[in-house]
């Protein structure tokens, strides 16, 4: 019994000495220690805040490759890679110089701003039962732009976007870096859009657990693309999973994608696909392209303009922009966003 009790102590002393922590100081101007700056991993709900003397420490997980952001009111954010848990990380930040200030007006006098927040909130948020429960508090401070020679309709916030999402039970910071929605002719309807991306850095808290809500993000996993991109990387497929087509016909993932796994992450590689066999494959940068259904029954397609990319712990992924997914699982946006350590302490 001592020596079971032994054994059981080395392994909490190995596990606990196993998680690493982050620590670092945060300073601004006249280097001032900086309290109550905002320091979270992008996508997910780990987060902290620095201490009176600007100091922190966070979970440090090496393998997830997730960017680091410090946010603090009148700084400009930081945004870090690449760090290393043995060093104290040291973090000056810069005064905003506010950069946006104000965008121009009513440019495009035809469209009225209700007509352009319609339009942003169903690029943004989405259009699902979830989005529509999610309302973003702070809509003024979303400046709108209309390039009318180019048919460009972008969005700019000089100030993190404050999402509640009482569907799924968070509130989500979202510091938007870019979204655009490009068009076929000079219009504000969604039906003559072709075309339209949006990016930034968010950060996940709590606000509800209950059961009913933790039923609905369950639900709202299911058929999304970070559970894409786990399943792709552990090779769990399945008919109440997803299964992969090439055109009409089910084809074997082992013969798309070759899996090297590693410590947290997984490299993926490309199969080259005979372009005669898809006009699609003719354009640009197309490497291959797949039809995916979940469940037997949601349809999407998945389009490779990279032909390797790396899936790391969480289910993010190295070459986000070169992998294009429509159908339905493109419909999940913001309004359904998890953070991405759902589902993984």
């Amino acid at each position: 019994m001592k020596k079971l009790l032994t054994l059981l102590f080395l392994f909490s002393a190995v596990t606990l000495f196993s998680q690493q922590s982050l620590k670092g100081k945060i300073t601004g101007k006249d280097n001032v220690p900086l309290e109550g700056a905002n320091v979270y991993y992008d996508g997910t709900t780990i987060s902290t805040v620095s201490d009176a003397e600007g100091k922190f420490s966070i979970k440090f997980e090496p393998n997830a490759n997730n960017i680091l952001v410090i946010s603090s009111m009148g700084y400009q954010t930081e945004y870090l890679s690449g760090l290393d848990a043995s060093k104290p990380l040291n973090v000056v930040m810069k005064i905003s110089e506010n950069e946006l200030k104000e965008v121009v007006v009513n440019n495009s006098p035809q469209f009225t701003r209700a007509q352009k927040l319609k339009l942003f909130r169903e690029y943004f948020l989405g259009t699902t039962s979830n989005a529509k429960s999610a309302v973003i508090k702070n809509e003024d401070d979303i400046h709108f732009k209309y390039d009318k020679k180019n048919l460009l309709f972008t969005a700019y916030a000089d100030k993190p976007l404050i999402i509640i999402n009482t569907a799924l039970g968070y509130k989500i910071d979202f510091e938007l870096v870019v979204f655009e929605v490009s068009f076929n002719k000079f219009s504000i309807n969604s039906l003559d859009a072709y075309k339209n991306f949006y990016g930034g850095v968010s950060r996940f808290e709590e606000i509800d657990n209950s059961p009913k809500v933790l039923k609905k993000r369950e639900k709202t996993f299911q058929g999304s693309q970070i559970q894409f991109f786990r399943n792709l990387a552990n090779t769990d497929w399945g008919a109440e999973k997803f299964l992969l087509f090439k055109g009409k016909y089910k084809q074997d993932p082992t013969q798309s994608f070759k899996i090297t796994k590693g410590e947290d992450f997984a490299k993926v590689e490309l199969f080259p696909q005979d372009k005669s066999e898809n006009t699609n494959l003719n354009l640009k940068n197309v490497v291959a392209v797949y039809n995916l259904i979940f469940d037997k029954k949601e349809a999407s397609k998945i389009t490779f303009q990279t032909d390797s990319f790396y899936i790391y712990k969480y289910g993010n992924n190295s070459n986000i922009e070169d992998i294009l997914f429509s159908g339905k699982i493109s419909e999940k946006r913001v309004g359904d966003m998890l953070p991405l350590n759902y589902g993984i302490e």
